[in-house]
């Protein structure tokens, strides 16, 4: 099982080792999300769906603490700060906060600091209720008052020095005043956009040909994190503090008390903050601000309870990466009604194809909303991946009234049909089963150990299919493929976009066309004859390339680097791999599929990968007329005269003089073919210890069965010590 066929398993059912394969693919998952989210202001998943993510890593955390990962989201905040700015270091981390998601958790979390102080229920508890700003996080140092430095939240231990930025927005003092500034204070809070300054910004950026920000706090990130501080002063920028990080001393010993001094120094402090006394108040807090959520001139995304006693918050102190004296109660997502006019299906730069709603235009939290995400064909169908989400296994058709979420307001999704309203002649979806940018196959692997289908659709076309086409070519000319220096993914993209290159052959006449053009590359800008040359020189170079780093260049699915290499000793030259794949793509049941199958570390999903890729006629005649142009070699040269060059071996059992990988290597060095099964093929079968099945076939079939001993004394290495 591969790590995200765990995903689906209640945490309940969970193995340990299970458990471990979960955590690793929420790690990465979740470093993923948290690198969109925080250094490239551009999340793809909703705020509820990253949550759920968390909440899943937390809870699996709880159940097996001993799993708990060095990486694990639980020990970090954010994002390690982006290269483009300097760095700080925090000197009291910018931790994030625990949420509450029902009422229900709001209570749960005041009896927790209760037990904690071990406070009697009775016993009034006084906190903080403050909206929670959708914004960007930023830390403020002063020193005797004079704002030094700025500091985005980054990791939580390190973010962007991004002083010069943030001294250009007019609501953050360069000067705090007043009675009992500290020294030294670090002022912690939220840079935000309004809406209207966010929808006049977009109509600006429309109209100049610019980027179009997908909300408010995406507007707010991107107008901070700019290299030209023009820019950024530009941009209608907003503030308010909140918190703070390290002082020197602080005026006031409640939450409440030291808000109010940052209003008496100069600091942009949020009105509707207010003290409440037990969950019933906290409670009530929140639902009055969620009906005044549409009006407000901000996004707000929930509300954020601080036990108000500074004494008490030292007390009760930190969990993992957030304080136990406070929380974020989050919003649900909002919802409308609308009707779903159509599907477009896009096809993303790995070929997968993604469907996409069109539909009737409807204002979603102050938002208006004319596509939304389907995810995948089963989401479509309602019968699972994400479609779980669609009740009763409900399928969604062009003209169905549908529920429309802002699903933690970023991405719009679809969570129901209204069958009510069907129209009886709406008809059942067919997701394509070819690309719509090229016409290739559009395919879903399998599992070869599950049999579970991927739930996504992918296009077969690889290097002609131009939604692919440029990201191919990055991948070509990649270090670990053609390597070619002064080709890198700057220059692809820009003789792409200018219609130098198109397909890899494009690369090794570039120096040809250029010779009859009236428009040099010598004379592009940032060129000129000394670097044109090199270029030329450079692709000259690789005309002749080892044959694995040719099969990995082509940029077949599932086809890293290890696989290249074992195509390339298997099948030795690029004219056999070439036959053998076109057959192989053929049909399942010829000859050369089962031979790509059995070979040792290929595997079905990998087989069908290459096949699926050599069936298109159109990435065939990609490959011969880049053959035209270069000559893949075979790898290091084998022993063509030993006794098994040329055949076809099988390691079975344990082995007891050498291991597996020296077997194998020793064999390929020797000309043999190392396969994973036992066929008729198959020459010889070396058996170790407890073999098996593939001992038993081998009888079978009448191949010969050698021990370890006898097979050292046929490739001479019976003397080794």
């Amino acid at each position: 099982m591969s790590d995200e066929e765990f995903s689906g398993i209640p945490i309940a059912e969970l193995t340990r080792a299970q458990a471990e394969a979960e955590l690793r693919r929420l790690a990465a998952l979740i470093r993923h999300h948290d690198e969109l989210y925080y250094r490239q202001d551009a999340p793809e998943i909703s705020d509820a769906e990253y949550d759920a993510l968390r909440r899943r890593n937390d809870e699996i955390e709880a159940r097996f603490p001993k799993l708990i990962r060095p990486d694990s989201p639980s020990k970090r905040v954010g994002a390690p700060a982006a290269d483009g700015f300097g760095k700080i270091r925090h000197t009291v981390p910018m931790l994030s906060l625990g949420n509450a998601f029902e009422s229900a958790d709001v209570t749960d979390f005041v009896e927790r600091v209760h037990r904690f102080l071990k406070l009697p229920d009775d016993v009034p508890l006084a906190f903080m209720a403050e909206p929670k700003i959708d914004g960007l996080s930023i830390s403020l140092r002063y020193v005797g008052g004079k704002l030094t430095e700025a500091a985005t939240r980054g990791d939580g231990m390190e973010g962007e020095n991004v002083t010069r930025n943030v001294m250009t927005i007019a609501e953050i003092p360069h000067q705090l005043h007043g009675r009992n500034v500290p020294e030294l204070i670090d002022i912690r809070g939220e840079i935000y956009m309004p809406r209207q300054a966010f929808a006049r910004l977009n109509e600006q950026q429309q109209a100049a040909g610019g980027k179009i920000f997908a909300n408010p706090r995406n507007a707010a990130a991107g107008s901070l994190r700019q290299l030209d501080v023009s820019i950024t002063a530009s941009r209608p920028l907003h503030f308010f503090a909140y918190a703070w990080g390290e002082a020197s001393q602080l005026p006031a010993d409640t939450q409440s008390g030291v808000d109010a001094a940052f209003a008496k120094w100069g600091l942009p402090v949020n009105p509707r903050a207010r003290v409440c006394n037990g969950a019933p108040e906290l409670i009530a807090y929140y639902e009055g601000l969620a009906e005044e959520r549409a009006a407000l001139p901000y996004d707000i995304d929930g509300v954020v309870y601080k036990v108000n006693s500074l004494a008490l918050q030292e007390r009760l102190g930190f969990v993992s990466r957030s304080p136990r004296w406070a929380i974020a109660h989050k919003f649900p997502a909002q919802q409308a009604m609308t009707v779903l006019k159509g599907i477009d299906i896009q096809v993303g730069r790995t070929g997968a194809l993604t469907p996409v709603a069109r539909l009737e235009p409807v204002t979603v939290g102050g938002v208006v909303v004319t596509n939304a995400t389907l995810h995948n064909e089963d989401y479509i169908k309602g019968i699972g991946g994400q479609g779980e989400i669609l009740r009763d296994g409900r399928d969604l058709r062009i003209g169905d009234t549908v529920i429309v979420q802002r699903a933690g307001d970023v991405i719009p999704q679809i969570i129901d049909v209204v069958i009510d309203k069907r129209p009886k002649t709406a008809k059942p979806y067919v997701f394509p089963d070819v690309c719509p940018a090229c016409g290739s196959h559009a395919v879903r692997e399998s599992n070869e150990k599950t049999g579970k289908v991927d739930v996504v659709r992918r296009c077969t076309g690889g290097l002609i299919c131009p939604a692919q086409r440029v990201e191919r070519l990055k991948h070509f000319v990649s270090r670990n493929a053609f390597d070619i220096e002064g080709l890198g993914e700057k220059n692809i993209q820009a003789f792409y976009d200018d219609g130098l290159i198109q397909s890899p052959e494009d690369i090794f006449t570039l120096a040809v066309r250029d010779a009859r053009s009236t428009k040099k590359l010598e004379d592009r800008e940032g060129w000129g004859p000394q670097s044109a040359t090199k270029l030329f020189n450079a692709i000259a170079a690789r005309r002749t390339i080892a044959l694995d780093r040719f099969i990995y260049a082509l940029g077949i699915r599932h086809v890293g680097e290890t696989t290249a290499k074992l195509l390339a000793r298997f099948y030795g030259s690029i004219e056999n791999f070439r036959t053998a794949m076109i057959e192989a793509g053929k049909s399942k049941d010829a000859e050369a599929f089962k031979e790509l199958d059995n070979i040792e570390g290929i595997g079905e999903v990998v087989a069908e990968a290459i096949a699926d890729f050599f069936a298109e006629p159109h990435n065939v005649r990609v490959v011969d007329d880049l053959l035209k142009e270069v000559s893949p070699q075979p790898l290091e040269a084998v022993d063509t005269t030993s006794a098994v060059a040329g055949k076809t071996v099988v390691f079975t059992g344990t082995l007891t003089l050498m291991t597996r990988g020296e077997a194998k290597a020793r064999a390929e060095r020797l000309g043999a073919k190392v396969a994973g099964s036992v066929s008729k093929k198959t020459d010889y079968v070396v058996a170790g210890a407890d073999a098996g099945s593939k001992l038993a076939k081998a009888r079978e079939l009448g191949v010969t069965v050698l021990g370890e001993e006898e097979w050292l004394q046929l490739t001479g290495a019976a003397d080794r010590s």
